[in-house]
């Protein structure tokens, strides 16, 4: 019995070191420049220019993956439009501001804020597999937060001491950028404070990287008594290819709840067809669709946002369309 278990162990570990060296080599391998970009889709030099101006202020950071959904030779393709620096990220208008959402007055402790009863959320890396030019952290002081156990201490301290909080949502950039064995650590901890019931999730990277749902990430999922939520952001269906739904699949297959973000964006996802498109795919993937979130108006995001009164008209169209459970909320 021991000569058989010992080599089914190591070929495990094999294959999870394997898995892993995959989505970590996308991102190695990721696009970085404005010129490779513009090489790659074959775009107009005016874009080029433009991006290289932008990407100065806020880099350009885009998988393969993601890019590989691109037909080469459309800037105005949708889901080139969310990761190409445009000229527009340079202009701002009133109402637009560097910190948005507050996340400077909801800070308890690095890394730690609060903005709604019973839950805090915890920004464990200012890493993402793609730079999102809609992002509403583009000037968040990620150089102040925690990196490592020791440092997450604090905040896990705080967490511990108010028995009014029952979740905690891992955020960031995208927590998901934490390697398996530090993700597993840090969840535990948090299993350990008895009066949390539910950890949260936010992550962009089954859609963008769908090879980062190895096995060891849906043990870390299942393997506490928390109930695990996770969020994935995916704005348009045509981001949901094979690899994409595999990876949700797998998801939803391992018992984890599973809801999507999205939000609404000018040139993206701003018709009653790409929006039914998606909430179909998603339904189908058995994923809710949970939020259409407006766009938080952070400086250099002038250029996607969608009046109230047509985001309101895009709900009510949906709610014609589509059942009930399939319609996100405004």
């Amino acid at each position: 019995m021991d000569i058989v278990t010992a080599p089914s162990l190591n070929v495990a570990t094999d294959s999870e070191r394997l898995a892993t060296d995959r989505w970590q080599h996308s991102l190695r391998d990721a696009i970085r420049t404005p010129e490779e970009l513009c090489e790659v889709l074959q775009l107009p030099d005016a874009y080029c220019s433009a991006a290289r101006r932008s990407a100065a202020t806020f880099q350009l950071f885009v998988p393969r993956e993601y890019l590989a959904k691109i037909p080469p030779g459309d800037p105005e393709h949708p889901l080139l439009r969310q990761i190409l620096p445009l000229a527009e990220e340079t202009s701002s208008g009133e109402g637009f501001s560097r910190d948005p959402v507050g996340d400077g007055e909801a800070l308890i402790t690095a890394g730690l804020l609060q903005k709604y009863a019973s839950r805090a959320l915890l920004v464990v890396t200012g890493a993402c597999a793609v730079h999102c030019r809609y992002c509403f952290r583009r000037y968040f002081p990620y150089d102040s937060v925690p990196k490592g156990e020791d440092a997450w201490q604090p905040a896990l301290k705080k967490i511990a001491e108010d028995d009014s909080l029952d979740e905690v949502i891992l955020s960031g950039g995208d927590p998901w950028m934490l390697v398996d064995s530090r993700l597993q650590s840090l969840t535990e901890q948090i299993a350990q404070i008895p009066h949390i019931r539910r950890l949260r999730i936010h992550t962009r990277l089954p859609s963008m990287i769908p090879s980062r749902v190895t096995d060891a990430l849906l043990h870390t999922l299942t393997a506490t008594r928390l109930t695990t939520i996770v969020i994935v952001h995916i704005n348009h269906a045509l981001e949901i290819d094979e690899p994409v739904a595999l990876a949700v699949q797998k998801l939803v297959d391992s018992g984890t709840m599973v809801l999507n973000q999205s939000v609404l964006l000018r040139g993206v996802n701003d018709s009653v067809f790409a929006l039914e498109s998606l909430c179909r795919e998603l339904v189908n993937l058995r994923v809710l669709p949970y939020y259409l979130h407006q766009l938080d108006r952070v400086e250099g995001s002038m250029h996607f946002e969608v009046a109230n009164s047509r985001a309101k008209e895009l709900i009510s169209a949906l709610r014609s369309r589509l059942p009930g459970y399939a319609v996100p909320r405004l």
